[in-house]
């Protein structure tokens, strides 16, 4: 089957790891200029993953937890609000940070985080406990990403549910960070070494945007539906923006 094949098959494609600037220090794009950028490039939808009060947060990180939230979800509702007036699906996750280890969750809401505070201080191991008691999903973002900000690489395989493969900014020959095609190599031996899903983004923080993601044979109907695809190995593609990759991260022709 031809790669145009692969796409008519599925021709549902969402980006999992982007961040606004209304709640990631790192974001250079505002949350409405994201969700039109996206859906011109023909997206059905986004998750978006700002980072959270462990990772590079615009906020201060010591505000009251509601105080917080409030300010953390900026992001999130201008994506939202203008993908519902301009046809974009959009989806609730957030990068967590534990001194430069990440991770993406997704599956989960505000009204959850409200209620567990918790989750704030919690280790990598509370963390996964917290999440999939919520029915949320535990991904690890990037893993073999060297950077000043990383002070070492740290795998957790048995507090994930799956594994950052493809990361655009790692392998997409247009970026401008972090780019280094063997770190995305390195994520898909390591995801298959422990038999882990693996998901596909493009980690952007600018409205120049890279085309990478997941592609389904079906829209996704919320956040849920996609931790449970995840979880029951659906089948999808993976994405760099120039690439694509079976669920497994084999490259196709």
């Amino acid at each position: 089957m031809s790669i145009a094949e692969h796409r008519a098959a599925y021709p549902y494609l969402y980006e999992t790891h982007l961040h606004t600037s209304e709640a990631s220090r790192c974001g250079k794009a505002g949350g409405a200029e994201m969700a039109r950028v996206y859906r011109q490039a023909g997206y059905t939808g986004v998750f978006v993953t700002d980072h959270n009060w462990g990772g590079n947060t615009a906020l201060d990180r010591h505000l009251p937890w509601e105080e917080f939230l409030e300010g953390f979800f900026r992001g999130y509702e201008a994506v939202r609000s203008e993908g519902e007036r301009i046809g974009l699906d959009v989806f609730f996750g957030w990068e967590a940070g534990y001194n430069g280890t990440e991770f993406l969750i997704y599956g989960l809401s505000k009204e959850w985080l409200l209620s567990h505070p918790q989750i704030r201080n919690a280790s990598v191991a509370e963390q996964f406990r917290l999440v999939h008691e919520g029915g949320g999903l535990v991904i690890h973002a990037h893993p073999f990403r060297e950077e000043a900000y990383i002070p070492k690489i740290r795998l957790f395989p048995e507090y994930v549910d799956g594994v950052e493969g493809i990361n655009a900014m790692h392998s997409n020959s247009k970026s401008r960070a972090h780019a280094d095609k063997t770190y995305d190599e390195k994520a898909v031996a390591y995801a298959k070494q422990y038999d882990l899903p693996m998901t596909a983004g493009s980690d952007m923080h600018v409205s120049d945007i890279l085309g990478g993601g997941m592609a389904f044979s079906e829209k996704l109907q919320s956040g849920a539906d996609f931790v449970e695809r995840i979880r029951a190995r659906a089948p999808y593609l993976l994405t760099n923006g120039e690439e694509w990759f079976d669920r497994d991260g084999n490259r196709l022709a």
